[in-house]
């Protein structure tokens, strides 16, 4: 009797750390001996994935300061799956601390993390995010390198206490200082309210940039689900780092690279979550640069197509009431994927191997008064609208649910600032022409002319107009702002000033137009004239002669493309490099 054929058990995959630590030779024998310094046993090189762990710890970085502990539970997972845990630093873009702006330095960020990822014996990637650019900056730097990879976030502080009431990060930093100059708080009271604002672990506890980016690492399905809105100090932070490392364990033995995760529908998804939660401009430039790294061509028509008629279903600081802490009790990311149904793209792929649909199609809503029903939505228009005119030929942006509707539509005289020091120097001068009719224009705020795009978008209005009752007016610039901002706020007008663009000669008393429901913003002159200033403006000259900060305004791309160095636009995967000797 013939034996019966026995199905073929599939060859086991040759892992890319076995070219460190698989070679019986000098070189192996120098890869794993200078390992051993740290008391690792012969077994842990036996062919088991090593998970690099990339972490943003910092003391300058107080978002990220309680990375170690983090990074430990991650570790206990990898140990646990049988994979060989390997933590590496890098670059931290710390967003409190850092001058002259955070942006600055994402894409050397991501550059280290790259070439980190590249020149090391790692299988596959765990990126400990929190604080606004470590999210794409390492993401981007991962994107590169295309190997398995979870994102993992930090998770937001606890809510901000201030006498009988819950403050936000950033948000009421900008109302507090408003108040103060109003007279309606004393200097006394808003130096005591600093004390209860960051009083855990975390980062931003708003739906500011920080807790926006993690909110997109979920919803680009390269985190797992609840990475958005658990508390830093929630013991299920640390039980999701355990998991995390768990699963990257997997990931690798199924080739579960970061390319079949991060599709054009993913990407698309990011998007409408992000219209329907009220996230952050910066998530703009964020996505287009991740995007440009995996070679999908995401551009900012299809931020407005995809957000144009997407409401926002979350009242959270800073276009409403509540904090990520509540957040996360109602349900966090999966309800606002439920709620938003037939819009998601229902087959894109996640991390631990589910769609986005799947991990998402039971979520239950525990609070209402925190996030609505799509039938009933907290706002009718959430999304990003991007606006175009002869003010702004590569487009600019505006946050529709943190801007005054009143104003949405509105002409005014410009007042201009021709850099930020002009703006500090003349605001609240009582001489300043200036009331709530007025356009407040910025110039040189961009990528190549601060450098690195400042978050100073969200001027803070003049203290003669904030006596009035006055707190929003329209502003236009080149520069971005803070997700835990509001306001009329025209931001990312691209070309910048300092690239030639058109904000370059607007000049005070000209008439500007915002409407954003027909997506226009435009200078009042006629075509001839704005030729004529064009023709006459004088190129800028970057003080900046050395260094990073030469290289990057002589690289960098504008915020329609992402702001990312033109060289970094793609990937170059991880190719077996040379041998270091």
């Amino acid at each position: 009797m013939a034996a019966k054929a026995r199905k073929k058990t599939p060859a086991k995959r040759a892992l890319r750390s076995a070219q460190w630590f698989g070679k019986a030779d000098k070189d192996g024998f120098a890869h794993r001996s200078w390992m051993r310094n740290q008391g690792l046993p012969s077994h842990v090189f036996d062919g088991r994935p090593v998970i690099g762990i990339c972490n943003t710890w910092s003391e300058l970085n107080p978002c990220n300061a309680h990375f170690r502990r983090i990074a430990e539970h991650v570790k206990r997972g990898v140990w646990e799956m049988g994979g060989f845990p390997v933590e590496f630093p890098v670059f931290s873009t710390g967003e409190a601390m850092l001058r002259p702006t955070a942006m600055l330095f994402r894409n050397l960020a991501s550059m280290d993390v790259e070439e980190a990822i590249r020149g090391n014996p790692m299988d596959g990637v765990v990126l400990l995010v929190g604080c606004d650019k470590t999210t794409p900056a390492l993401l981007m730097g991962a994107a590169s390198c295309d190997l398995p990879t979870i994102a993992l976030s930090g998770g937001p502080m606890l809510n901000g206490k201030y006498q009988d009431q819950d403050i936000g990060s950033g948000t009421h930093t900008w109302k507090f200082d408003a108040m103060v100059k109003a007279g309606e708080m004393s200097l006394e009271e808003f130096m005591s309210a600093e004390a209860g604002n960051s009083r855990s672990s975390g980062h931003c506890m708003t739906m500011g940039t920080a807790s926006t980016m993690a909110s997109m690492v979920e919803s680009l399905g390269i985190g797992l689900p609840m990475n958005a809105a658990i508390p830093a100090v929630d013991s299920r932070r640390y039980v999701l780092a355990h998991m995390a490392g768990r699963r990257i364990v997997e990931m690798v033995r199924q080739d579960l690279k970061m390319s079949k995760v991060l599709t054009r529908k993913n990407f698309e998804n990011a998007i409408l979550v992000n219209g329907a939660i009220g996230g952050s401009t910066n998530a703009v430039v964020h996505l287009l640069a991740i995007a440009g790294r995996m070679g999908i061509d995401i551009t900012l028509k299809d931020w407005d197509r995809l957000g144009h008629n997407v409401p926002c279903l979350v009242n959270l600081m800073p276009s409403g009431k509540y904090l990520m802490e509540d957040f996360y009790y109602a349900g966090g990311i999966p309800v606002v994927v439920r709620e938003l149904g037939a819009r998601i793209r229902k087959d894109a792929l996640t991390v631990n191997g589910k769609t986005l649909w799947e991990n998402s199609k039971d979520a239950k809503c525990w609070n209402r008064k925190v996030i609505f029903s799509i039938k009933k939505p907290f706002k009718k228009q959430g999304g990003i609208a991007v606006l175009a005119g002869n003010l702004c030929p590569g487009g600019a942006i505006i946050k529709p649910s943190a801007a005054s509707p009143k104003l949405m539509k509105h002409r005014g005289r410009a007042v201009v600032f021709e850099n930020i020091e002009d703006y500090h120097a003349r605001i609240d001068d009582p001489k300043l022409d200036i009331d709530e009719n007025c356009v407040m224009v910025l110039k040189y705020c961009g990528p190549k002319g601060y450098p690195g795009m400042a978050e100073v978008g969200n001027m803070g209005l003049p203290a003669k107009v904030l006596k009035k009752g006055i707190t929003d007016m329209v502003r236009v610039s080149d520069a971005r702002m803070s997700g835990t901002a509001y306001g009329t706020v025209v931001l990312h007008t691209a070309p910048e000033a300092a690239a030639g663009g058109p904000l370059a000669v607007v000049r005070n008393g000209d008439t500007i137009e915002l409407d954003v429901a027909k997506r226009r913003l435009h200078l009042d002159i006629s075509e001839a004239e704005l030729a004529r200033r064009m023709k006459a403006l004088r190129g800028f000259k970057s003080p900046h002669k050395r260094g990073y900060a030469k290289l990057y305004v002589d690289h960098v791309l504008q915020a329609d493309k992402g702001v990312d160095l033109d060289f970094l636009v793609g990937k170059s995967g991880t190719p077996l490099l040379r041998e270091s000797h």
